[in-house]
């Protein structure tokens, strides 16, 4: 007869979210169909109070349990196998979450079905036979260790006992392991003589405490060996030892030791484990045969199996050797080596790692299920969570490990439409396990917000004589909600414009959109404003709605011509009168000008189209028209321009005329003169105030970059000036004159004598191969220091060909003798004059513009040592210097042997006194040396 029990217990109460746990039994092999209990009846849930009741697995069940929604009757789905369910635990339990809907409020149940074990496995050995060799000179009690049986069953249903067959020689013993499984052994009661008896043959059998028992055995054939005198002895036949899950592979778990007193190979002890050893001690550990060590072989852990237990042998290596055995019991022992498992289960949920509630649930309302786990023992399986991530929701205990989620306040999707949680699991190990498990939290959407559109007042602006359905504006609302609680359609409230026109026949509105067009053309003269009201409005249920309003303004169009009312036009031109003696900057005319529009198409402006003279200047605001120059009979009688006045509109209009000015015999008043006015056309490039400042940041910057440069250049000259006065042509000694006062013979280096008796060099020795170059000066000589002042102009002229100095060829000088002797072989460098004339001179003497005064140069050959002679003239625009002097002084240097440089000066004009005294004092001016070293002239 089937049956079951029930019984439920209340865990947790808080709030308006309740748990309960529900624990049930059934019998494994109960046929499909078989009730376990009814949780409407136990929660005392009456459905027919409540038609919408209703009972819903959380997570997805497999098939063994199948549950009526409408009342929660649990029944049998399929054959439970409780062997195949729970193998050999001692409690094989079915767990899930179920939730309970009636009369608006969800509730959760956790249910526990305990499936019972039945005995519906017999006892079954490894092997059906067993073969054992025992020396007939076994000592009494000997034991040797029997294959163990299995039955798949638990509890009563086990293995309890042990049998054998009668046999006056053995008995079994029957012990209990550390795993609580049975195990025999064979226990020699009687001695043993092969002789008598070699074999013997026992049934074993093993039974089983169910109701009807069952059995199985199984045969063991005992071979009687001749005795070797002495057997391997274990120091301790049982031995224990615990073993760290964590240990490494090859780690030495114990060592066993056996003695044997017998001489030679019967005394060498070699270990091993039992024939028919369990296959999980051979894969996980191994033993040295020589030294009797086990070490691990493969890694263990203590979430799989907890011990092991194994039987060691002992024997020796001579014949008929009799083995002892020797059992060891190794306790795994547990490590924190497991983190802590989380499951989540939500209430609704349509993606993993996701759950989803209404942003209109109440406070405290339940959302999720979470479970945890730690397959570790003792603190390492304990386990502590905690919730992180926004305090709108928190965790509640359920039951055991397991938490609900629920919500600590209201909740508003527009406000944060997702939550990402983090829950967090740490075990009380050392050191502590933590499993971190992200999850979000999806708001979905109620219809709570109106849509609100992104003005109060829309303000539109038409042109006046627009085409109907044309565009004028967009509205826009927004709706914080989503879906179809955000969709928003627009539409207009009727109402009437100020003539009582419908406003309908005015403007529409796409519904879509919010886009507004006219339907018909405004005019600005007898509407020129027009408001109404557009509401926008939600899909939701119940829709929710709000509304703006629409203000269009009519907007003039530029569609007046302006016109001139001042001077009065006839033929669209007017005579004006103007003075004759009109200055600059005068007020010729004032134009006039209206236009009927309004606003900024009224904004006039004047421009000057033609006016060939460019005599006139307008100011485009005032109309005022002013004369750029004085007025003079050059320009005429008639001055005639063409002006225009054109408005400020999009698209500006204009009106020209001509305008003639009529030059009359009447005099300009003075208050009539005005400052010129420039016109925009006329107006050069304004700089804005900061443009100026960086131009004449930039300016100053260039004027002290030249002062710079100015200023080095006149120090290196000044420098260069002092070291040749210094150093002179032949060291440092000054130069002294040749000849009285009054001679015209110098000698040495030229210098230029001042005012103030200081002696100036002229030019100075550069290298060997030079251009001698030979300045005369245009007026008395005067300290200057740099050749290119503006006072000067500068002649060159270079000739290596001829043999004599010549004047210009114009008949002004007698000197240009060819004939000259003044020539030698050892000169051989060219002779350059220049020629400083003031611009003046330059410009206006005829002469020199005719016949520049520059004296050519003979190339001589002179042997180092020797002289040549330069002259030099002086240069004015009235006087001429005679070439006699020259002559005589060139016919002198060829005369003279002792004296080797000479030069002769030539007199200078009549009425310049000054300019002779100045020319006696300077000494060996304009001569070049007859050594290696030529000075250069600045």
């Amino acid at each position: 007869m089937k049956f079951y029990c029930s019984y439920f217990m209340l865990l947790c109460m808080i709030s308006n979210v309740s748990c309960t746990t529900t624990k049930y039994v059934t019998y494994e092999e109960d046929a499909p169909g078989t009730e376990i209990g009814n949780l409407s009846q136990d929660l005392k849930i009456d459905p027919a109070e409540d038609p919408e009741t209703s009972f819903k697995f959380i997570q997805k069940t497999n098939s063994i349990i199948r549950m009526r929604q409408i009342d929660g009757l649990l029944t049998v789905g399929e054959v439970i196998d409780r062997e195949q369910l729970c193998q050999r635990s001692p409690q094989c339990l079915i767990t899930f979450d179920v939730v309970a809907f009636s009369k608006e409020k969800f509730q959760l149940i956790h249910v526990e079905i305990e499936v019972k074990d039945i005995n519906d496995h017999s006892p079954q050995f490894t092997r059906n036979e067993t073969h054992l060799d025992i020396s007939e000179n076994a000592p009494l009690n000997s034991r040797f260790p029997l294959d163990a049986a299995v039955d798949h069953d638990v509890g009563d249903n086990y293995v309890q006992s042990y049998h054998i067959s009668h046999t006056n020689h053995f008995v079994v013993e029957v012990s209990t392991r550390e795993d609580g499984e049975k195990s025999a052994e064979l226990v020699l009661i009687k001695t043993l003589d092969r002789e008598t008896e070699e074999f013997y043959t026992i049934e074993v059998t093993a039974t089983d405490g169910g109701t009807p028992a069952k059995s199985g055995s199984t045969t063991v054939y005992i071979r009687v060996l001749d005795f070797n005198d002495n057997s391997p002895t274990f120091e301790h036949n049982s031995l224990k030892v615990e073993l760290s899950e964590d240990s490494p592979v090859g780690s030495r778990v114990l060592k066993v030791h056996a003695f044997d007193p017998d001489a030679g190979v019967n005394g060498e002890v070699v270990y091993g484990f039992i024939e028919g050893s369990p296959s999980e001690v051979t894969r996980v550990f191994q033993i040295d045969l020589i030294t009797g060590e086990v070490t691990l072989k493969d890694s263990v852990d203590y979430e799989t199996k907890k011990s092991y237990e194994l039987h060691i042998q002992a024997s020796n290596l001579g014949d008929n050797s009799v083995s002892s055995t020797c059992r060891a019991i190794v306790d795994i022992v547990d490590v924190n080596d497991n983190a802590p498992e989380i499951t989540i289960k939500p209430m609704t949920s349509t993606s993993d790692g996701v759950a989803f509630i209404t942003e209109s649930a109440a406070k405290e309302s339940f959302v999720a299920l979470i479970s945890t786990s730690d397959t570790d023992s003792g603190p390492n399986g304990y386990v502590q969570t905690s919730l992180e991530g926004h305090e709108h929701f928190k965790l509640q205990q359920a039951y055991s490990d397991t938490f609900m989620i629920v919500t600590t306040s209201t909740l508003d999707r527009e406000a944060i439409p997702e939550y990402n949680l983090t829950v967090i699991s740490e075990d009380l190990g050392t050191p502590p396990f933590k499993t971190v498990k992200h999850y979000t939290i999806r708001i979905t959407d109620e219809n709570d917000n109106a849509p609100m559109f992104s003005k109060a007042i829309y303000d539109v602006s038409v042109i006046e004589n627009n085409i109907p359905g044309s565009y004028m504006t967009t509205v826009v609302a927004r709706d914080l909600d989503v879906g179809k609680n955000g969709k928003v359609s627009y539409s207009l409230i009727d109402s009437e414009t100020p003539d009582g026109s419908p406003i309908s026949t005015f403007v529409s509105i796409d519904p879509h959109s919010g886009s507004l067009y006219t339907l018909r053309s405004f005019n600005f003269e007898t509407l020129k404003e027009v408001e109404f009201v557009v509401k926008a409005s939600d899909k939701g249920f119940p829709s929710l709605s709000s509304t703006t309003l629409i203000r269009i303004c009519v907007v003039d169009e530029n569609d007046n011509f302006p016109y001139f009312t001042y001077p009065v036009l006839r033929n669209n031109s007017a005579d004006v009168p103007i003075p004759f003696n009109a200055q600059s900057g005068y007020l010729a005319l004032r134009l006039m000008a209206q236009d009927e529009d309004s606003g900024v198409n009224s904004e006039l402006s004047f421009h000057i189209l033609e006016d060939d003279g460019k005599l006139f200047s307008i100011d485009k605001n005032s109309g005022d028209i002013v004369l750029k120059r004085k007025l003079t009979a050059s320009y005429g009688d008639i001055l005639q321009i063409k002006v225009s006045v054109v408005d400020n509109g999009r698209q500006p209009l204009s009106s020209t005329a001509t305008v003639r000015f009529v030059v009359t015999d009447t005099g300009a008043q003075e208050d009539q003169v005005v400052i010129l006015l420039r016109s925009k056309d006329e107006e050069t490039l304004e700089f804005d105030v900061w443009t100026a400042v960086i131009i004449g940041f930039a300016g100053c910057c260039v004027l002290l970059l030249t002062a710079i440069i100015i200023l080095t250049v006149t120090c290196t000259i000044k420098r260069r000036r002092r070291n040749f006065g210094r150093d002179a042509m032949y060291g440092s000694t000054p130069l002294s004159k040749h000849s009285p006062s009054g001679s015209n013979i110098y000698s040495g280096p030229t210098f230029l004598r001042h005012e103030g008796d200081s002696m100036q060099p002229l030019y100075e020795d550069k290298s060997l191969d030079f251009e001698e170059k030979l300045f005369l000066p245009c007026k008395p000589f005067e300290q200057t220091l740099l050749w290119q002042d503006e006072k000067y102009c500068m002649q060159r002229s270079s000739n290596t060909d001829q043999l004599s100095v010549k004047d210009s060829g114009k008949g002004d000088s007698d000197f240009n003798d060819s004939d000259s002797d003044m020539s030698g072989a050892a000169l051989k460098r060219g002779l350059t004059t220049f020629q400083p004339l003031a611009r003046g001179a330059c410009n206006s003497a005829g002469d020199w513009k005719s016949k520049p005064h520059v004296i050519q140069t003979r190339n001589m050959h002179v042997p180092p040592g020797s002289t040549y002679t330069v002259g030099f003239a002086p240069v004015h625009n009235t006087t001429h210097v005679s070439s006699h002097s020259w002559r005589e002084s060139h016919s002198k240097t060829n005369m003279s042997n002792t004296q080797r440089r000479t030069g002769t000066l030539p007199s200078y004009s009549a009425h310049q006194t000054r300019v002779e005294e100045q020319a006696e004092t300077v000494k060996d001016a304009f001569l070049v040396l007859g050594s290696s070293e030529v000075a250069t002239a600045f």
